[in-house]
């Protein structure tokens, strides 16, 4: 068992940067692959990032591809998203989620395969 508890969440102005935290407790954080989702009002929860175990490898969705970093440090068991050139359309409750793996994958990507998610941070941005 882990908790996730995201920070970082607020309101900024387009062209803007925030950086989230995902902090984790309960299981050895190092075991699991990191990700970040995002939903919008109304829409669907959609993929943001991924990273491994390792920080090794990471994944991005396209639309933030350029503009987010996602990292971690497994020693201070926190997890972060870099988050620049910030764009209304980036306005969503952002969640962290952990994933019993040791690879990304498809199911990583959707979400379906994340075993343990955090309450989300709301981050606004103003045009």
């Amino acid at each position: 068992q882990v908790q996730l508890v995201e920070s970082g969440g607020g309101l900024v102005q387009a062209g803007g940067s925030l950086r989230l935290s995902c902090a984790a407790s309960g299981r050895t954080f190092s075991v699991y692959v990191m990700g970040w989702f995002r939903q919008a009002p109304g829409k669907e929860r959609e993929f943001v990032a991924a990273i491994t175990r390792s920080g090794e490898s990471t994944a991005y969705a396209d639309s933030v591809k350029g503009r987010f970093t996602i990292s971690r440090d497994n020693a201070k068991n926190t997890m972060y998203l870099q988050m620049n050139s910030l764009k209304p359309e980036d306005t969503a409750v952002y969640y962290c989620a952990a994933d019993h793996n040791n690879a990304i994958t498809s199911t990583t990507m959707t979400g379906s395969g994340m075993d343990y998610w955090g309450k989300g941070t709301l981050v606004t941005v103003s045009s």
